[in-house]
């Protein structure tokens, strides 16, 4: 038990040993200083001559949102279609299927929009064109999305007034390129070199301990194993994602791809202090991330290797903790320690079953996503705290009887009500999508559909509603896990999280861009003895106030009916 719990230690000690010194190289990246991967440029310039872009042209917020909507369509069409198709085209060794509509509908969103719930199997329900041109490519070019509309976000508050925000097609250029293709061919051939799967081939023919025959996929998987980590995507090459042990062979690939999920979020926030000036605000924002993670991770240890109190009474000894669900190559420790990470950065994947957890932890592993600003996927992680330090300014310049300024820029109607909204579509998108789903398990059971709704959830009462709750959150917040219980390939879960999986990704992102580009070009107004000073830990602690109230109001009423109820339904 006392090196499982070290292993997790040095685990998060390697991640931000890795992650200080890359927040400072991406700081220089976007700045545009000399960095060793300078070498690049010739062919960033041919990429930007063949696109017919100006990398020098600077882009308003409103540009920035029309360029970043613009491209995310066409990769929506571009993706449908040959998901639909992919039986019909090449590098298909194994014969899989073309996708029902309602499947592609649901698989290209997830994808396009950096979350990655996977309604299909990997290994089965995709090709190998399709994971690599459709699922792999879209894991670039979503995290740098992300990352490039967070640098946009950078370069408003660096300025003390502007309306240009840097060029959309640069910072996104640059963030496959200077930061994700080269981290993924470091990450990719450590998996290859550590027995992850690197080639073209079909399934293999094994004989089992058992003495059967066993057909084993395999496929280039490693190199999506990598940006699926580094982008926060999750998405498995297998259908067991990171549990299957040709994706995530050992403790050694184990520790690298929980590192790999967790440096790109971290790094973002390092970056933004150096960039902007403002050093001491990347380091406040930073403690109460980190703060919130470890108030998740800790009970969530607890209450794995407590184990299981339906077990205990039975009198067996549980020495290894809550062992279901879980790979005996890990234990319940580091699944505990994956299981936070994963839905503390929006990767969604996984390691263990979260569907098998202890109810607390499942509870934690909600929580975790439905506040989605504890360090939170590439960029947009610090688009949602954004929003918290828009309320909190606002709210603590109520308290004290300031007018509210944000880095100089004074804080108005039109920001707040943009914050107000940000903050209420996502209780809404879950809290409405759990109760549609309620409603049509319960009062239309025996519905004549492709899967009738009484056949959803192997699980009854208060676990299969955390199930659905479970899905729906996961959809709101990118993430992209399961409690996989729930039977959802069919029409109506595919349809239904695929327009909150669209609505949980945009938004985010519109409402902080759009605040970020009304502040900048206001007048800039200097520092002074009554300026409201946000890097101080008096503010830190009001952001986390705002943060913990905010949520709890939200999502107390379906935890409690889920696994709360659990919980106690399990100890009595």
């Amino acid at each position: 038990m006392q090196t499982e719990i070290l292993g997790i230690i040095a685990t998060f000690a390697l991640t931000l040993i890795i992650a200080i010194p890359l927040g400072k190289y991406f700081a220089k990246v976007f700045a545009g200083q000399r960095v060793w991967t300078n070498f690049l440029s010739p062919v960033e310039k041919f990429i930007y001559k063949i696109a017919g872009v100006n990398p020098n042209e600077q882009m308003d917020w409103k540009q920035h949102l029309k360029a970043m909507l613009t491209i995310n369509a066409l990769w929506l069409v571009y993706g449908f279609f040959v998901l639909m198709y992919q039986h019909q085209l090449p590098l298909n060794p194994d014969g899989n299927s073309n996708m029902s509509p309602h499947l592609a509908f649901n698989t290209i969103i997830s994808f396009v929009v950096n979350c990655n719930l996977q309604h299909y199997s990997g290994e089965s329900g995709v090709s190998y064109l399709s994971q690599q041109f459709i699922v792999m490519f879209l894991q670039f070019v979503s995290a740098a999305t992300g990352i490039a509309i967070a640098i946009s976000f950078f370069k408003a508050f660096k300025e003390k007034t502007s309306v240009k925000l840097g060029n959309f097609w640069q910072h996104f250029t640059l963030a496959i390129t200077r930061v994700l293709l080269p981290l993924s061919i470091v990450v990719a051939l450590v998996l290859a070199f550590n027995g992850v799967p690197a080639s073209y081939e079909g399934k293999d023919q094994l004989i089992s301990l058992q003495g059967d025959s066993v057909s084993v996929s395999r496929g280039p998987a490693a190199a999506m194993v990598a940006i699926k980590h580094l982008g926060t995507n999750g998405g498995g090459w297998f259908g067991t994602n990171s549990a299957h042990p040709l994706e995530n062979p050992s403790y050694l690939t184990n520790m690298l791809e929980a590192i790999s999920q967790m440096i790109i979020p971290i790094a973002m926030i390092i970056a933004f202090g150096i960039f902007i000036g403002r050093r001491k605000l990347a380091w406040t924002i930073f403690g109460v991330m980190t703060i919130g993670f470890l108030l998740l991770l800790l009970p969530t240890l607890q209450s794995e290797l407590g184990g299981n109190p339906k077990i205990e009474q039975l009198g067996v000894a549980q020495t290894m903790g809550a062992m279901e669900g879980k790979e005996v190559r890990f234990g319940p420790a580091a699944t505990a320690y994956w299981s936070t990470i994963t839905t503390v950065v929006s990767t969604g994947s996984i390691n263990g079953m979260h569907d098998s957890t202890m109810p607390l932890t499942g509870l934690y592993q909600l929580l975790a996503m439905m506040i989605n600003a504890f360090y939170g996927g590439c960029g947009v992680g610090l688009l949602n705290y954004f929003i918290y330090l828009i309320i909190a300014v606002f709210i603590a310049g109520l308290m004290v009887g300031r007018t509210p300024e944000f880095l100089g820029h004074k804080l108005e109607a039109r920001e707040v009500k943009i914050a107000a909204l940000v903050t209420l579509i996502s209780p809404f998108l879950i809290m409405a999508g759990t109760a549609l789903a309620s409603y049509t398990f319960t009062q239309h059971g025996n519905a004549a559909w492709d899967t009738a709704p009484s056949a959803w959830l192997n699980n009854p009462s208060f676990h299969g509603f955390s199930e659905m709750l479970y899905e729906v959150t996961s959809s709101n917040a990118n993430n992209g896990s399961g409690f996989e219980g729930l039977g959802d390939n069919n029409t109506f879960w595919n349809i239904l999280t695929g327009v909150i999986l669209l609505f949980g990704r945009f938004i985010p992102i519109i409402g902080p861009l759009a605040i970020t580009g009304l502040l900048a070009k206001k007048k800039y107004i200097p520092e002074s003895a009554g300026t409201l000073k946000i890097d101080t830990k008096t503010f830190a602690l009001m952001t986390f106030a705002i943060i913990l109230v905010l949520n709890a109001l939200s999502y107390f009423p379906a935890l409690a009916l889920g696994p709360i109820a659990e919980y106690f339904s399990m100890i009595k």
